[in-house]
């Protein structure tokens, strides 16, 4: 592990690429908070105005990144880099004028799902003709290579698992406090021995700053330690103090009942050549000091900005096909 430290002692300057969603969100929330100076390139599109105390240059970088010219920051972070080309034209216009390149890329890159995986693991390849649900890692997997190639050692990469927390456009996690909040008999997935691993937001956002603080050069996979479904739906009948009945459906069951094998059941992921998904080493970026809040602070803080949220049809595993599921494996 390459380590060239980055002064802590003064404010640095960031340039954020995106920066109003979720992660970019996140990470902006906490630059800030630690007296950084932000700047945000966007087109605008998103949340404009949510960060008044951070300077927004407006423009789409899949066109031209002209209105940065001129400038120069200690850190470019990408959050929001998803097409090898696009991710090759920033690298080239912020070339000597950031001291590092954070990448934000993903554990989709990974080639083999079916046993864990550390960073050393083999990534996936574009090609013509990719299956499609391989495309987003490999894109992902050709853009950590042209950052690495271009920046090193100066660049960091960032491999997320799921993302969970406040803002989370997906759903997947929320579902579940919610869920138990609203109580009855809950539908869990799987087997109580059966593995989640996630992380929260703010955890990915802290450990970017840690990573440009620091120096840290190359890959890190920057998830949370797998977690026995068992354990997280107690945590979440804890922390909502749920009167639910829990009904565990066995994954043959439901696959034979017509779940999706991917999230039919929010964090639920049947599908054999996936096996390991959520038992990824993080060992490396753990001893750099990646660090994770307990999960009930997680679970309170998601189920917080969820009800105030008040969607009408939140996402996830709707009442009806839960009913479906409960009705057809486990009659009352």
């Amino acid at each position: 592990m390459h380590s060239s430290r980055t002064s802590s002692s003064r404010p640095l300057s960031l340039l954020v690429l995106g920066g109003t969603r979720f992660l970019g969100r996140a990470l902006v929330e906490s630059a800030l908070a630690d007296g950084h100076r932000v700047t945000l390139f966007n087109r605008g599109l998103t949340a404009p105005g949510l960060f008044p105390d951070a300077e927004t240059v407006l423009g789409d970088r899949t066109e031209s990144l002209a209105a940065l010219d001129g400038r120069r920051w200690d850190a470019v972070v990408d959050v929001a880099g998803y097409h090898p080309e696009v991710v090759a034209r920033s690298a080239e216009a912020l070339h000597g004028r950031v001291g590092r390149y954070v990448f934000v890329s993903s554990l989709s890159v990974l080639a083999d799902q079916r046993t864990p995986q550390c960073e050393t693991g083999t990534v996936l390849e574009l090609r013509d003709g990719q299956p499609p649900h391989e495309l987003y890692g490999a894109r992902k997997a050709a853009c950590e290579r042209l950052v690495l190639s271009a920046f090193s050692p100066a660049a960091t990469v960032i491999r997320p698992g799921m993302i969970v927390g406040p803002h989370d456009p997906t759903d997947r996690f929320a579902y579940w406090p919610r869920r138990f909040a609203r109580g009855g008999r809950v539908l869990l997935p799987g087997d109580p021995a059966d593995f989640a691993q996630f992380i929260d937001v703010r955890d990915v956002a802290r450990w970017i700053l840690t990573c440009i603080r620091s120096g840290l050069d190359g890959v890190f996979h920057t998830t949370g330690l797998p977690q026995p479904f068992g354990e997280f739906f107690e945590a979440c009948r804890t922390v909502t103090a749920s009167t639910a009945t829990p009904v565990w459906a066995p994954t043959p069951a439901l696959l034979a009942a017509g779940a999706d094998p991917w999230m039919g059941v929010p964090m639920w992921i049947a599908d054999p050549d996936c096996t390991a998904i959520n038992q990824v080493d993080t060992t490396r970026a753990r001893a750099a000091g990646l660090q994770l809040r307990p999960l009930p602070e997680t679970l309170t803080d998601t189920l917080a900005w969820d009800t105030a949220r008040g969607l009408p049809t939140p996402e996830g595993l709707t009442p009806a096909e839960e009913q479906r599921l409960l009705a057809t494996l486990i009659p009352a």
